[in-house]
């Protein structure tokens, strides 16, 4: 039997237990919505990921495949910074100076016009175009700068420019070209020019020394390179820096001897006399006397190693240590005191030179005039060859040979400059009869202008050599005792009568002080191999103050064409400007001031300079 439907008064009235279910129901929920709320966000969460993931497997895996095998990790060098040369005074000579240089990446635009030609390359990209930039900003040809490309297309790395001034590398940074970048280099800077230019010598784009100074002292100078790591794009464009992997470590500083204002004076005072006569070239070296330091070095004619574009080998050379020549009469004063070191002689000693020419061993020898009978002091004054050779015949060729070598001859001088030269004394026993006379006289030799400078300082330092020196000189420096003082002290002192007025070289009197120097004029080879009659070699080595010798001077001026060819006429007045220079920026004190008003008078008033009467020599 079927039960009839409940009404709806029926339906209110539900049974008390299934009410307490619904309302525990509605309690559950009212408590957990939270709950559920943030099960339902961490679920959708998940499907949104996983189906992120499902994209970047399957749809995108092509793109970022191609990100990272374009980006990469490279190396980058770190220029090292050169060191600088100064002088003794810390004043800079050779200084080195950031610069950029810019470069391309011939397989990185190989492959941008690559795919800049099939539409692949995003529009801020693909509307640079960094051949034409760059060749504009280079003011170069475009179809250059693309034939640089297409020859190096396996390359990564051309330079296109170096050193670039630095607003242009400014512009092409800002362009942000690919496959074009810049690398930070150095260029050396001379701010003393050419006035020192062949001691320094220069360095190559690289900044590694190529001549002078900066080849011979290049490893101490030029520093170690370091490295970084850097991310490259697929356009070669830096996206991170990695780091540096090794410091750069920088070169050490150099101080020369020299002192900057003393080089300038030479310098510019040997070229003047140089220019003024006309002659093929010239050199000279200023040394102080007690530590054997050259303080000025000059070479005419120069460059200027700021700009090279008229370099050439005749310009680079430094002739005070590289060219040789015949010294003539400038080695008498060691002809003499070979002759007082023997015992043989002393500054009375006297020679008879009439009739004004000897013949030696089948060859004539001779003055420029007859002079007679002459002690030391006269054949030094005088420059007489008979004299010098009459010596020589006396005390032997062994005895002269041992005294030059002593003094430095026929030996570099060890300053570690690339290409001194030692000059030339063959061992005496190859001399002939009238090759010992010759080399008394100063032929049949060579020498440098620094070995002249070294062998008279050492006369001028009662007999003591002390190696030159281009670094400056701390504490005390070694010395060998190479002659007697005493003899030594002599012959300074005669070869104060040289600038006399009676002497050849009065051109080289300086006001205040006693000077003493010796004079040669001697003739060059000439290309057939004989002694030439109108080219001459002019030279005068000086020593102030005589009385208290601090400084030696020599002057080579080689050919001169324009006035005399004499020493006394060419290389003394040179001495004399630059020497009277010296002394004042030393602040040398005087030793031969007039001690009356009447002196003062007379020493104030020019001395008629005569003709050289006295053998120029």
């Amino acid at each position: 039997m079927s039960r009839a439907a409940p009404t709806l008064n029926q339906k209110r009235a539900i049974t008390p237990a299934a009410n307490g279910r619904l309302v525990r129901g509605l309690l559950w929920l009212g408590a957990h919505w939270r709950v559920a709320i943030v099960s339902g966000l961490f679920a959708l969460s998940a499907l949104i990921l996983l189906g992120r993931a499902v994209q970047l497997q399957v749809s995108e895996q092509g793109f970022y495949v191609q990100q990272g095998g374009d980006r990469q990790q490279r190396a980058q060098v770190i220029p090292a910074h050169r060191g600088m040369i100064t002088d003794r005074n810390g004043e800079p000579l050779a200084i080195s100076v950031p610069m950029d240089s810019v470069w391309i990446n011939p397989m990185e635009l190989t492959k941008f016009y690559a795919q800049l030609a099939a539409g692949a390359l995003p529009k801020k990209i693909k509307d640079r175009d960094p051949i034409h930039t760059l060749a504009k900003f280079l003011a170069m040809p475009k179809s250059s700068l693309q034939a640089l490309v297409d020859s190096n297309r396996g390359k990564q790395f051309i330079y296109v420019k170096r050193q670039l001034r630095p607003s242009l590398a400014d512009q092409i940074r800002a362009a942000h070209l690919p496959g074009v970048g810049l690398q930070r280099e150095y260029q050396r800077f001379y701010p003393a020019g050419d006035a020192i230019a062949p001691l320094l010598g220069f360095t190559n784009i690289d900044d590694q020394g190529q001549a002078g100074l900066e080849a011979s002292y290049n490893n101490y100078l030029a520093g170690t390179p370091g490295q970084r790591l850097i991310l490259k794009d697929a356009y070669g464009h830096e996206v991170d820096d990695l780091g540096v992997v090794k410091e750069a470590q920088p070169g050490h500083n150099l101080t020369l001897s020299i002192d900057k204002r003393l080089q300038y004076l030479t310098y510019s005072e040997l070229a003047k006399g140089v220019a003024e006569h006309q002659a093929e070239y010239g050199s000279a070296v200023l040394m102080d006397v007690a530590t054997g330091e050259v303080l000025a070095m000059a070479s005419v004619p120069s460059f200027n190693p700021n700009n090279r574009a008229s370099m050439s080998p005749a310009l680079t050379r430094n002739r005070a240590m590289v060219d040789q020549f015949e010294p003539g009469s400038s080695m008498k004063p060691f002809t003499i005191t070979a002759a007082l070191e023997s015992g043989r002689w002393k500054p009375s000693s006297t020679v008879d030179t009439n009739p004004g020419w000897v013949r030696i061993g089948g060859f004539t020898i001779r003055d420029h005039r007859n002079y007679g009978v002459l002690d030391l002091r006269g054949i030094l004054e005088k420059s007489s060859n008979v004299g010098a050779s009459h010596i020589a015949e006396d005390i032997g060729a062994e005895v002269l040979w041992t005294n030059m070598r002593a003094f430095g001859f026929g030996q570099d001088t060890g300053v570690g400059f690339p290409g001194e030269v030692a000059g030339k004394l063959e061992d005496w026993r190859k001399w002939s009869v009238s090759g010992t006379a010759a080399h008394s006289y100063g032929y049949g030799l060579s020498v440098t202008t620094l070995q002249l400078a070294a062998a008279y300082a050492a006369l001028a330092n009662h007999g003591r050599y002390i190696h030159p020196s281009l670094l400056k000189v701390e504490g005390a420096p070694s010395f060998s005792q190479i002659a007697p003082a005493k003899d030594c002290d002599t012959v300074v002192n005669l070869l104060q009568s040289v600038v006399s007025p009676q002497g050849t070289a009065p051109k080289a009197q300086i006001l205040g002080f006693q000077i003493a120097g010796k004079t040669g004029t001697s003739r060059m080879i000439g290309t057939d191999g004989t002694y030439s009659k109108d080219n001459y070699n002019t030279v005068f080595a000086g020593i102030a103050p005589a009385s208290d010798p601090q400084l030696v001077l020599v002057i080579v001026v080689t050919d001169p064409q324009k006035g005399s060819y004499y020493a006394g006429d060419v290389a003394a007045p040179i001495f004399h400007s630059i020497m009277s220079g010296a002394l004042r920026m030393l602040n040398i004190r005087p030793d031969n001031l007039p001690k009356a008003p009447a002196q003062i008078t007379a020493a104030t008033t020019p001395v008629p300079l005569k003709p050289n009467k006295a053998g120029g020599t």
